[in-house]
């Protein structure tokens, strides 16, 4: 038997929104486990990740209250991302979250200059590598929000 081509629509409409739905849950959960890291036991690792001319240049805070800070944001745009479902606000939610990846992408750019070791990251190559998931995690949270298009 054939389907329609408005079956065959509803069908790819109905495989989007679960895509859309299995990233957004996915980068607020993953934001809620790296923001309670970055304040029990990744605490260290994270430490890593702070650039040395981010402090006390850019911010006044020491490398630990920069990870603390850090971590709260990631708690609250994680429960934000897994809380906000209707449109705008789940629009608006993943282009923070956007915002929020390619913000902390100079820190991940710092730790591969600076060759510094954190999360199995000890060599060059392997910093390297990690700084390509960034843009992922940037389409991931916008992909997620169902932003609107045009």
């Amino acid at each position: 038997m054939r389907h329609s081509t408005s079956d065959g629509n509803e069908r790819r409409s109905r495989t989007g929104r679960m895509a859309r739905a299995a990233a957004k849950v996915a980068v607020g959960a993953g934001l809620v486990v790296a923001g309670v890291g970055h304040l029990s036991s990744a605490r260290e690792e994270f430490r890593a990740q702070v650039p040395e001319w981010v402090v006390p240049t850019w911010v006044p805070w020491d490398e630990d209250d920069v990870v603390v800070w850090s971590g709260v944001a990631e708690i609250a745009l994680g429960a934000a991302t897994l809380l906000a479902w209707r449109q705008p606000a789940r629009a608006r939610v993943g282009r923070v979250g956007g915002a929020f990846f390619v913000a902390v992408f100079p820190g991940n750019i710092a730790q591969w200059l600076e060759r510094k070791d954190g999360f199995g990251l000890d060599t060059d190559g392997k910093r390297l590598a990690r700084l390509a998931f960034q843009p992922a995690m940037v389409a991931a949270a916008r992909y997620g929000g169902d932003l609107p298009r045009g």
